[in-house]
């Protein structure tokens, strides 16, 4: 292992950092310049994000100048130890500025700092990993900096901050494709051209140009600027992170709605497949493709046994209490008031159906937007849709979860060996598309999916040590290793992730890490043999 390699790329995505908080920087100094004569929280934010450029400056280059000379023996491991290392230290640095508006906001002695830290932590990692858990209770009071920052996070993490790092410099060191492979969601990541970097800078065009498109039709759907550009990183990256409190559901808008589900899927895809068919017109691409083929089936089933289940069913009767565990319960008035608006929101055929399409998708997607509280959805709506979080969306898009390939790869295995049992003999070849896959590569999916199921039980079993409630310590545990947000009940779509005691905060953090780099590249570094020379 050689180390100073990985502390060498990890100075330079520290030094990627430092020019990025420029922006969030720049807000802040607005803030302060439209608040003059008195001490706005703008001025906090300011000095935050000043320190935080500073010290990601400082750190980021002393790592540079002190291990440049070893910056050319990266390998494979080498790789999965920067991608792992740098996710969890750009996390702690861009945690400085909550931490730094927590403590202004009345968190002291060493308790108080420690919940901040924890907090900060939390809300910075859900961000990089395009979780969307959020510990705040009200979001819109937070200052235009720090919620950029907040939204800026989603679409760093979506893509990659190695990635964007490999898109930047010539050169990252040998270890390069491991790096791009530890990040990059799915199976397998392929290469567009022979050179790393500029597959990497192709990925991340894309993505700034649907991210553009979007904030431009977000404007023409009543967003203000602000808005129309945080919600256009939150969607993009599937991340979910919105700029009120109500999230997508406070403008309360059907094309609105219509526009981000789109662009939800969009980001579902895989980025090749935008690649090839925006810039070569390639739309066989789209014909050919079965895991496409495959996610949009599945959207659209759920999207139907959503629908029909809310209008047959529909929602529970009025004045009947909250069948869901609620850290706050609310009072009998509003609850009732609330339930009130969640069912004239799917009271006709075309309400069931618009709502029933935003959240499968939000979900599958692991975006994690809400236009509503579907944890009054019928108890098998409320199920389909936790399935659905494990479920994913396609390899090489910025959703989390297993992903669909690994889903149809696993269901094919399966299926395969129930022949077998009756015909022992049989030899036949999985194939995705007439293409016979590599018995290795069914292994490595097989495994995944074995690692993720166990990891997500031994997980769950951990938080019931700190929630009282089985359905909220599952489905948390759900929503933040396959990185959606939302769950059911305590965490649900109107509830939050602030009352976690902090042992079960830190314990989701390692959830979002886990699935965001998608469990191997985070356990093989854990392994103390993979750190011997």
């Amino acid at each position: 292992m050689n180390r100073g390699a990985v502390l060498w790329a990890i100075g330079r995505l520290l030094q990627v950092m430092a020019v990025v908080l420029l922006v969030p920087l720049g807000l802040a100094v607005g803030e302060d310049i439209a608040l003059p004569g008195r001490e706005p929280l703008g001025s906090v934010m300011s000095r935050a994000f000043a320190a935080t450029v500073l010290v990601a400056l400082a750190l980021g280059t002393g790592l540079d100048l002190a291990h440049r000379r070893s910056r050319f023996g990266q390998g494979v491991r080498e790789g999965f130890a920067i991608v792992t290392l740098s996710w969890v230290l750009l996390t702690v640095v861009g945690a400085i500025p909550f931490v730094a508006w927590f403590v202004s906001q009345g968190s002291s002695g060493a308790l108080g700092v420690l919940g901040a830290v924890t907090d900060a932590c939390f809300e910075v990692m859900s961000g990089f990993t395009t979780t969307g858990a959020t510990i705040l209770t009200d979001v819109e009071a937070l200052p235009h900096s720090l919620l950029f920052w907040r939204a800026l996070t989603h679409w760093l993490g979506g893509m990659g901050i190695v990635t964007l790092a490999l898109a930047i410099f010539p050169a990252m060191g040998v270890g390069g494709y491991q790096m791009f492979r530890g990040e990059v969601p799915g199976p397998s990541a392929d290469r567009l051209r022979p050179r790393l970097r500029e597959t990497a800078a192709i990925l991340w065009g894309v993505y700034a140009l649907l991210t553009g498109a979007l904030t431009g039709l977000l404007m023409l759907c009543g967003m203000n600027l602000f808005d129309a550009v945080c919600h256009a990183f939150a969607t993009m990256a599937t991340g979910g992170f919105s700029t009120r409190n109500a999230s997508i559901g406070a403008w309360d808008s059907a094309w609105l709605d219509a526009v981000v589900t789109v662009f939800m899927f969009l980001a579902g895809m895989n980025f090749l497949l935008h690649y090839r068919v925006l810039f070569h017109r390639d739309w066989r691409a789209l014909r050919e493709n079965r895991e496409f083929h495959f996610f949009a089936g599945t959207v659209t089933a759920a999207v139907l046994a959503c629908a029909v289940l809310l209008l047959v069913y529909g929602l529970p009767a009025p004045g009947s209490p909250p069948a869901s565990y609620q850290a706050t319960p609310a009072a009998e008035g509003a609850f009732a008031a609330h339930l009130a608006r969640e069912t004239a929101k799917v009271d006709d055929p075309l309400g069931a159906l618009r709502h029933a399409a935003f959240q499968v998708v939000s979900i599958i997607t692991t975006t994690g937007f809400c236009t509503a509280d579907f944890d009054l959805w019928p108890r098998a709506a409320g199920l389909l849709l936790l399935v659905l979080m494990f479920w994913g969306g396609c390899a090489g898009s910025t959703a989390g979860g297993i992903k669909a390939i690994r889903v149809l790869v696993t269901l094919k295995a399966s299926w395969r060996e129930l022949k077998k049992v009756v015909r022992p003999r049989l030899v036949t070849p999985l194939k995705v598309r007439r293409a016979p896959l590599q018995e290795p590569m069914v292994a490595n999916i097989v495994a995944f999916f074995v690692l993720f199921v166990g990891l997500f039980v031994v997980c769950s079993l951990a938080m019931t040590l700190f929630v009282p409630d089985l359905v909220t310590a599952v489905s948390s545990v759900t929503a933040c290793i396959a990185n959606v947000g939302p769950g059911l009940a305590g965490v649900g779509a109107t509830q939050h992730y602030g009352w976690i005691p902090l042992p079960g905060k830190w314990i989701l953090v390692v959830c979002m890490l886990l699935g965001r780099l998608e469990i191997y590249t985070v356990l093989v570094v854990l392994r103390p043999a993979f750190w011997r020379r």
